[in-house]
Formats: structure tokens, sequence, C-alpha cells
């Protein structure tokens, strides 16, 4: 059942876009109120607005229908086919996460999830968090491959929660990017946010969340580099974006640029990026422990085919 709003623009949003006041008023992003505002669902004074851009005044009258909300989406457990358990205790479990495996189900996304799989092959994980992302306390993209720590009490939950927002969890991550980043190690300081597009990629953004990457090159070869790299931040697409952003995306990343012919000559059908190395205090002993990941077959094949062509 929708739901119907009316209210006065609070004096502090005077001069703002209609749209960027729909967003702050009622949570949404600034796509979706664009979306209401073309469906006719928002009036101003009782007035179609001619525009998303319009500007609004304070005390005019807002009339407003909004969605129902999206029934919640919650992880079907079924096993997932190579996704192995690295590691295992009364507290945490490390997965090696396979190609085409979203960390949690998402509107959307209908393939398997670590948090299903995980649930299918019987393992318990922390209840903590929405329901849909029971346990999970950082992702990997779909298409991204690695080593990823799921908690099973609440206390790891907690603790774990707080030490990737503190930043004091280890992530290195081995990119094959095109070309040859120069300097051969670096780092990159720049924000990131959504693409204006609206596509689902996201894009060196001003204003956008601070992010930093840094990279060192492994090994150079004639057409690409092998890098290692460290996020001090972790958002969505971070490492993707901001090695196209200084134009060396990963290869095979379509997505963000990267060169077509070069993906099909290396049989690389998603970007070569793998989640090599994650390190951490021990929720429950504080002791500091590693855990790594080996190269899939498909990212060990592509990596064998450059050093050939070298």
């Amino acid at each position: 059942m929708s739901d119907h709003r009316s209210l006065p623009v609070p004096d502090g949003l005077e001069g703002e876009r209609l749209d960027a006041a729909l967003s702050r008023l009622f949570g949404l992003s600034r796509t979706r109120a664009a979306e209401l505002i073309t469906a006719g669902d928002v009036l101003v004074d009782g007035r179609v607005p001619s525009s998303k851009s319009d500007r609004v005044s304070g005390g005019a009258w807002l009339d407003v229908t909004l969605p129902p909300p999206p029934a919640p989406v919650v992880a079907v457990p079924e096993p997932v086919p190579g996704m192995t358990v690295l590691y295992e205790d009364d507290d945490i479990l490390v997965v090696d996460k396979p190609i085409g495996v979203a960390a949690h189900p998402t509107v959307g996304w209908t393939g398997p999830t670590v948090l299903g799989g995980l649930l299918g092959a019987g393992h318990r994980v922390a209840t903590s968090g929405a329901a849909e992302r029971q346990g999970i306390v950082h992702r990997l993209d779909a298409n991204t491959t690695g080593v990823m720590v799921v908690a099973k009490s609440e206390t790891a939950y907690s603790r774990l929660k707080r030490a990737f927002k503190e930043r004091t969890v280890s992530k290195r991550y081995h990119a094959l990017v095109q070309g040859h980043p120069d300097p051969l190690r670096g780092t990159i300081d720049a924000p990131i946010d959504r693409h204006p597009s609206g596509d689902g990629r996201f894009a060196v953004v001003a204003g956008g969340k601070p992010s930093v990457t840094h990279y060192d090159t492994v090994e150079a070869f004639r057409a690409a580099s092998l890098l290692e790299i460290g996020l001090e931040t972790g958002r969505t697409h971070q490492i993707r974006v901001h090695m196209s952003a200084v134009r060396h995306p990963c290869v095979g990343d379509l997505q963000y640029g990267a060169d077509p012919t070069l993906a099909a000559r290396l049989g690389m059908t998603r970007q070569w990026l793998h989640a090599v190395r994650l390190g951490f205090d021990h929720p429950a002993t504080g002791e500091p422990v590693t855990f790594e990941s080996p190269y899939p077959a498909d990212l060990a094949r592509a990596l064998e085919l450059v050093r050939d062509e070298s």
C-alpha cells in the first residue's frame, strides 16, 4: 500500500532542487526522487512541478505519494559449488569466494550468495544486522574472487564491523591492469560516488566519499602489470574505479573501460581482481590472524598468457 505525505518545505531547504529536497526529507536516492516527480507523485502547492530541478521555497506545501517499501530480501539456503571454507571456529568463518557469487542477497540479484551458501551447507552465522546481511561484515563484488570473513558469533560481528570501520583490517588484492602505472608504486586518493549516469557504475566524483587506494607493481609485462593493492577505505568498486580513473583499468573489466580485444585474447569474462590476503585481530582472542587465497583458474590462466606474450 502506498503512503501519502503532506508537509511544508522546511526553511532550511529554501532554494534546493526539488529532487534534492525530497531526497533529504524522505531518505530517497536522487534517482528515486526524480522518478516520483516524473510519475506525477509529487505536488508543490497543489500543482505538478515542471521539472525535478525546480527550486523549492521554504513553506511551500508538498504532497508526496511514496511507494510501498520493498519486501525484505532473504538469503536462500543452498550450497554454492566451488565455495570453500578456508577456516572455521566458534566465532568466524573464512571463505574463498568464487566468481559469480554475491556476498548477500540484494534487490535484483538472483544468483548465489556467500550467506545462502553457508546456511545451505549447515553453518551457523551471526544474526546481528539486517536479515539479508546476517554475519556479513564486508563484501566483495560478485565477480571479484578471494578471501572473505563472515561472523558466526554476535561478539565477532560487532568487533569485526568495528575493525572494518576503523580500518584496522589489512586487505590485500592482486589486480592485473592494462599498461604500466607511473609511478610503479603510489597512492590514489580520489572521492567516489555513484556515476552520474545512474547505470549502476561508480566514479570519481567531486564531493563523493573519501577513498584511498595504495598500489605497488609486483611484475610488469608487455601489455599489463600485476599490482598488489591495499585499501584504506572499502567503497563499492573502489579498486576498479580508481584504476580506471588513472587509465589502467583491470584487465577484462569492460564496465570500467578495459580493452575488449585484450580481454578476449586472455579469455577474461570479468575483471582480473582477486582478494589474495586478509589480516585482522581475531575477535575472540585478539591474536593477529592472516588468511590467503590462491588465484582461481581463469585468473591464473590469463596471467600465464600475459607472461608468455612478454
